[in-house]
Parts: structure tokens; sequence; C-alpha cells
């Protein structure tokens, strides 16, 4: 594809991902897309042939993000006790718009189990990438026969913080919270002192 090509392309995605967080999958239209994405309808079918492989599109570009994202952790932070902090100081960042509209990943993991189940396997794998390297950060704070298990603790109190905050529309419960998480991530760090 042409530079051209490939911008407008990300237009459309980005656009849609922005549309499947606040307004759902179901609840976007190819149309809705087309209008914010500011692209002709005609061109839209150039890239996407339907509205799941937008979808494929926004999933993929959400994991270059978050790829990017834990990649940037890895280098700026040399302690993985810090990296996972860093993950909950995001989350609470995103506060304000987590308490209007949810977790974009766990909305849209949560939509697609009820109403397109056969999408799911492809959504999952935001909280699989996040789910590795949690582990990766508790095997090396000296927890890897837990390391798992606490990855899914941590990634599954982080989410329903962010439901409970969405459904009390009430951002400073994310942050109070975030900061308990990061005292318990202190207390499992088994690492000889």
């Amino acid at each position: 594809m042409s530079r051209k090509s490939d911008r407008t392309r990300n237009q459309i995605v980005q656009a849609a991902n922005r549309l499947f967080y606040r307004s759902g999958y179901g609840g976007t239209s190819f149309t809705d897309v087309v209008a914010a994405a500011g692209v002709p309808r005609g061109n839209i079918y150039y890239y996407f042939r339907t509205k799941d492989d937008i979808l494929h599109a926004a999933i993929e570009y959400r994991l270059e993000v978050i790829r990017a994202m834990l990649d940037e952790w890895n280098r700026k932070f040399a302690d993985p006790a810090d990296r996972l902090k860093r993950f909950l100081q995001v989350v609470a960042a995103s506060r304000h718009a987590m308490a209007q509209w949810g977790c974009p990943m766990g909305t849209l993991n949560t939509e697609l189990g009820k109403a397109r189940p056969e999408l799911r396997a492809d959504s999952r794998r935001m909280f699989d990438l996040f789910v590795a390297w949690m582990t990766e950060q508790f095997a090396s704070l000296g927890q890897a026969e837990h390391s798992r298990a606490h990855a899914l603790r941590l990634l599954a109190w982080a989410q329903g913080l962010t439901v409970l905050c969405h459904v009390y529309a009430d951002p400073e419960l994310l942050a109070r919270e975030t900061r308990e998480l990061e005292r318990w991530i202190d207390t499992v760090d088994a690492r000889p002192r």
C-alpha cells in the first residue's frame, strides 16, 4: 500500500476503534465508521468488506499499541514491581474515560462474548498479552510458582475496579484502589533484600 493508502486505512481503523469503545461493537454501524473516519463510503470497501474485518483490524491496532507500551515499560523500568505499578498507574490515569465508558478491553470482550462469541477469541488476545507480560513480571519478583495466578488476580482486580468505576461513575474509586493494588505488589515481591 502507498503511504496515503496506509494513512486512510489507519484513519478508518482508529475511528472504528474509538467508536467500538464508546458505542460498542453492536452499537456502531458501518455508516458511523464512515462518518467518523471522514472517508467516502466507497473508499472503506477498498480496505474492509465487512464490519467484522474492521473489528479485526481494530483489535490488531490495539495489540500493537499494547505491545509498544509494554516494550517501553520493559526498557524504561528496570524493576518488575515498577513495571506492574506502571500498569496500574495507566489504569488510574484513564479513570475519567473508564468512568464514562468502562475499560476498552473489558467492554469489548464482554459484548462479543454475549453477542458474537465467534469473535471473542480474537478480542481475548489483548488480555492474553497482558497476562503473559504480568506473569513474566511476577516470576521476576521471585514468584515463579504463582506468577500466572498473580497475573490473573491483578488483571481481575483491575477489571473489576474499572467496572465499578463505570457503574458508579466514580473515577476516584479507581485511583484510590489502584494505589492499594500497588501496595499489594510490594507484599508479593519475594526477592531477597
